[in-house]
This record gives structure tokens, C-alpha cells and sequence, in this order.
């Protein structure tokens, strides 16, 4: 491993802006619909996945980064962002995000200033959300689905921002799927603990009230520093799964066209 205080990341590995023509995931949740119809739904969601894996394959381990598309560029937390997006980086990760504006923006931006790989996995709405600058690569999806989904496939960790619903839903999914034993138990880091605090009052209460297991409160790691944060992923990601800083070398043969 680099140590944190290096400029230029060393990459980890494992032992269209158009408006959608369509609403696909209102069409794909308004109940069953012809045998013929759904057969054709079911090709767009593979569409879609396929996208998602031609273009993510190679990024390498990740770390995702949840948080508000509405946070403003003078907002403390959006300088947080960017500096935990950095110190990601230099951790040897790439930083991956929802590709839109406000935190993710932040993260994608400080991966990009620290050298190292920073990419989007952005989602078509009725009102456009645009694409942020610092992008190395990104994929555009229709299903909110299969964009969680593949925030989740390729990352290793998870910090939280500050964030509405979207956030909420983002968190408690991937807290679900380690609880369940879905996926291992990757850290899910918590950043911006006076705008958390209820929240995590909440979930103390839970486990409080038997539902869920007091052990389930150690799966959420809360802090403000970026050293701690970085320190908990180093702990709970690079050890536990083996992962190695290496020098790219000739990429294997792109069976389905990744890029």
C-alpha cells in the first residue's frame, strides 16, 4: 500500500444526456402487462445491465460515494466531499458516484484532483439532472434498480453524505444486504454527523427495541474526520479482502465490449 499523504493514486485489485423517450421504471412497476410486453421489458433491464457492465468492468475495486445532488459548491459539506473523494483516491480506489451535481460532483471531483479514477453511473429522470465535469468514465441508466445495483456491485465501501431520500434509500439498502449476508461486510462510512445525528439516534433505537441486532450497529462507522474514515476503510476493506496496489499491465481481451 502508498502511504495517504501521496499525490497520485495507485489503483487496487482483488486476490446519452438526452431525456429518456420513455418512462421505463414507471412502465416496468405499473403491474403486469402482456406476455409479450413484459418479454420486451425484460430486454430493456438486461439492456441495461449490459451497458452497466461493458462500461464498469475495469474501473477496478471501488468505493461509492452517497450523498444530496442539491448541495452547493459553498457548502461545508461539499469541501468534505471533495477532500474524502481525494483521500479515497490515494487509497488506491476508484471513486464512484451517482455522476450528478452537489456531493457527488465533490467526490468525483477530488478522486480527479488526486490522480486517480473517478466514474458515473447517472440516471435518466423526467427533469434532467446533469452530468458533473469530473467524470474518467460513466454509464447513463434507465432503472433506478439496476443503478443501485451496480453502485453496490463493484465497491468495497460506502460513505454516506449528507442526502435526501435517494441517500436514505441508498444506505439502508446496502446496511440490508450486509445484514442479510447479501454481500460481505464492506464498511459503510457516515460523514456529516450533525446532519446524521436523528437518524443515528434511530438506529440505536432499533437495536434498543430488538429490531435489529445490536451487533448490526457496528455495520455504520460515523465521523467527520477523513483520517478516520480512511483509517476504518484501510481496516475493514484493504486487509479483510486482500487487496493489492498493482501496475496496469495489457488489459485481458473484452469479451462483451467493456471498456
Amino acid at each position: 500500500m502508498q502511504a495517504n499523504n501521496e499525490s497520485v493514486a495507485k489503483p487496487l485489485v482483488a486476490a446519452s444526456s438526452t431525456a429518456p423517450s420513455e418512462p421505463e421504471d414507471e412502465i416496468f412497476l405499473e403491474g403486469p402487462r402482456s406476455r409479450f410486453a413484459e418479454f420486451f421489458t425484460l430486454l430493456r433491464v438486461m439492456r441495461d445491465f449490459l451497458r452497466g457492465f461493458r462500461t464498469l468492468h475495469f474501473v477496478g475495486p471501488c468505493v461509492t460515494v452517497f450523498g444530496s445532488s442539491r448541495i452547493k459548491r459553498d457548502d461545508p459539506h461539499y469541501e468534505l466531499t471533495r477532500k474524502m473523494g481525494g483521500a479515497i483516491a490515494r487509497l488506491g480506489f476508484t471513486v464512484i458516484t451517482g455522476g450528478g451535481p452537489g456531493i457527488m460532483e465533490a467526490a468525483n471531483r477530488g478522486a480527479k484532483e488526486a490522480g486517480g479514477r473517478s466514474v458515473g453511473c447517472t440516471i435518466e429522470l423526467p427533469s434532467e439532472q446533469p452530468t458533473n465535469g469530473y467524470l474518467d468514465r460513466c454509464v447513463r441508466m434507465h432503472y433506478f434498480f439496476a443503478r443501485k445495483t451496480l453502485l453496490v456491485k463493484y465497491s468495497y465501501a460506502f460513505v454516506v453524505m449528507p442526502g435526501g431520500a435517494g441517500t436514505l434509500d441508498e444506505l439502508f439498502e446496502a446496511v440490508t444486504l450486509i445484514q442479510t449476508g447479501k454481500i460481505k461486510n464492506f464498511p459503510i462510512v457516515i460523514m456529516g454527523t450533525d446532519y446524521w445525528k436523528e437518524l443515528l439516534y434511530f438506529i440505536d433505537k432499533m437495536a434498543q427495541r430488538g429490531m435489529i441486532a445490536a451487533s448490526d450497529l457496528k455495520l455504520i462507522y460515523a465521523t467527520d474526520s477523513v483520517d478516520e474514515a480512511i483509517a476504518h476503510i484501510r481496516n475493514k476493506a484493504i486487509e479483510p479482502f486482500g487487496l493489492k496496489p498493482v501496475m496496469h499491465h495489457r488489459r485481458p481481451i473484452p469479451l462483451l465490449g467493456e471498456g
